[in-house]
């Protein structure tokens, strides 16, 4: 078990390393530096969402919607009171955490695709609300938002946003592995039984709605005040669905499956936009899109746990599953 233990960490750390180490050859590639940072954001999003639905059982499409509620309340507050950007990302964060908790008590009695068609409408609402009101908002020409500080660099962006996915990551795996994973889990797989059991399903499908929002409302937040500028088109349900196809290629039941799934994802769709093979320029435009649909298509046929969480499973979690229950094995044959 140790072993399997210190393995799991040696990779862990050697991922960190190299992703900490990468700004020292890329900070003259600005545009690459974005890519990254908007990589990590996209995985904070997968890796949230698969939490959500994967580990919890409750198929959200308003995921976007927070994102959006996060940065809008922050660029608003800022635009019209002169709130400062760290300030305004904080109440941000806590409005779409109050937004989230009551979506979930809106959702109680909602499962399955009547919680999807319920979110996909509030999502849609309130982009709706967002592009109507543009002498508020902006709508379409988009909302500027202030930078975080001053001359912020493409590399500090790139270190702000790895910060946040790495607490992020190391918050939600301490989530699931708690009590409160242990009945989400129950409700994912049968919510009367786990109700019948003693789980107050109400109480918990509240708090992993409210977790989630909190967490992706920070996340917009944060990165689009590094970018400077929010539209609409980030609660579109293109983007959810974006998101859903990153966690479900990369494993939807496994955080860190989704989180490298979005990552590898955002970053395969961005260098398709032009490829260049022995000199040969090739623009695949919206075409790259529909060879990701035929890869998010395969996936669900051949490989329903995702093409990345089989790997992460097969090289640490077998090993340490069959480790835990020889150690039990074990420890029953002493007590006997």
């Amino acid at each position: 078990m140790k072993k399997i233990f210190d393995i799991r960490w040696l990779a862990s750390g050697a991922i960190v390393a190299a992703l900490l180490l990468l700004p020292l050859h890329l900070h003259r590639f600005p545009y690459q530096m974005f890519v990254l940072t908007s990589a990590f954001f996209y995985a904070i999003l997968s890796s949230s969402w698969a939490l959500l639905a994967g580990i919890a059982g409750q198929f959200s499409f308003a995921h976007v919607a927070f994102v959006g509620i996060g940065a809008y309340t922050s660029g608003l507050l800022g635009k019209y009171l002169g709130v400062p950007p760290f300030l305004g990302i904080l109440i941000g964060t806590l409005t779409a955490g109050l937004v989230g908790v009551f979506i979930g008590f809106l959702c109680l009695r909602l499962r399955g695709a009547y919680l999807a068609l319920f979110t996909i409408a509030f999502s849609e609402i309130l982009r709706i609300i967002v592009l109507s009101e543009y002498q508020i908002t902006e709508g379409s020409t988009g909302l500027e938002m202030k930078p975080l500080y001053p001359h912020i660099t493409p590399t500090a962006q790139y270190y702000i946003t790895l910060v946040m996915l790495l607490v992020t990551m190391a918050f939600m795996y301490w989530l699931a592995g708690s009590r409160f994973g242990l009945f989400i889990k129950a409700m994912r797989e049968d919510e009367d039984a786990a109700a019948a059991m003693g789980v107050d399903t109400v109480r918990y499908k509240v708090l992993i709605f409210a977790i989630t929002s909190t967490i992706v409302g920070l996340a917009g937040g944060i990165f689009y005040h590094q970018v400077g500028i929010i539209t609409p088109n980030i609660m579109e349900i293109l983007q959810m669905s974006l998101i859903i196809a990153f966690a479900v290629i990369g494993g939807i039941e496994s955080l860190m499956g989704a989180a490298i799934g979005a990552f590898l994802c955002r970053i395969a769709l961005e260098w398709l936009r032009e490829i260049n093979i022995l000199g040969w320029h090739i623009e695949p435009g919206i075409w790259r899109y529909a060879a990701f649909g035929v890869l998010l298509m395969l996936t669900l046929r051949f490989a329903r746990n995702g093409l990345l969480y089989p790997v992460i499973d097969r090289l640490f979690l077998r090993k340490a599953r069959e480790e835990a229950v020889l150690k039990r094995r074990r420890a029953k044959e002493v007590e006997a």
